[in-house]
């Protein structure tokens, strides 16, 4: 079981996951990206998995689906422009020996989804589209800060040894903010390091960890002091209320350079 990163666009990762010569894959928002890959592999994509319905997340899927006939599973609650099966919150996709538990992350947009997965004797993995990344989340387009909070809320209380499968590689502007917010935090200084290394190699900084970004987000540690007197300094109106402070520190993101 293999997990493989195929970058598309400027900065978007399509995830692909091979098992005994088949494939599924996670957003293509290309479909070249992944008919190379197939080709050049021989491989069979029998799976698509869509976690919202941006563009640079759907652009190659209905070519896919024609091409190779993969079952296509996507949000409930937003409209996607292919056949595919909708999930909601506790459903559950099983692929390859896999069972992908569905997980409701509304704010990016209203009804983004992200899947949660196990696999025997490896780390557990999430596709989390553009609700996570490392070092930061997705802009708020469609959903509210509430929402946002608590999508980082449920993602929180996955296991830490989750391997965070993010849709762009966004690391290292992520880790400039995070670095504004809490400058003293040694674990983000150590991790800006490893990640630097690792760009300056062309290679990605993805898929993260779970444990290291309870330690390095600020986005998921938007209740520490540190960080609720980082968006004080830069907003003194704020209330001391989770939902203001992390929509300040969004806002504060959003404008940052």
């Amino acid at each position: 079981m293999n997990l493989i990163p195929l970058p598309a666009f400027s900065d978007n990762y399509i995830w692909l996951i091979q098992h005994q010569g088949r494939a599924l894959v996670v957003d293509p928002g290309q479909a070249e990206p992944v008919t190379r890959w197939l080709a050049e592999n021989q491989h069979q994509l029998d799976c698509i998995l869509v976690t919202h319905h941006h563009g640079d997340h759907t652009g190659g899927v209905a070519s896919l689906q024609q091409q190779w006939g993969a079952k296509v599973y996507g949000p409930a609650s937003e409209s996607l422009p292919f056949e595919y099966q909708p999930l909601k919150q506790g459903d559950a996709v099983n692929w390859g020996g896999l069972v992908f538990q569905t997980l409701d992350v509304p704010g990016h947009t209203a009804g983004h989804i992200a899947y949660w997965s196990q696999p025997s004797a490896q780390e557990p993995i999430l596709f989390c589209g553009d609700t996570l990344f490392s070092g930061g989340c997705g802009r708020i387009f469609e959903g509210t800060p509430a929402q946002m909070l608590k999508a980082m809320d449920t993602l929180a209380t996955l296991p830490g040894n989750t391997r965070v499968c993010c849709a762009h590689e966004y690391t290292l502007s992520n880790l400039k903010f995070a670095m504004a917010v809490e400058p003293d935090n040694l674990a983000l200084q150590a991790y800006v390091q490893q990640c630097q290394k690792l760009r300056s190699e062309n290679l990605p900084t993805l898929p993260a960890q779970l444990a290291t970004e309870l330690q390095i987000n600020p986005f998921l540690r938007s209740r520490q002091s540190t960080v609720i007197q980082a968006v004080k300094a830069f907003a003194p109106q704020t209330a001391h209320q989770d939902v203001e402070i992390f929509a300040n520190l969004r806002s504060w993101k959003n404008d940052f350079k």
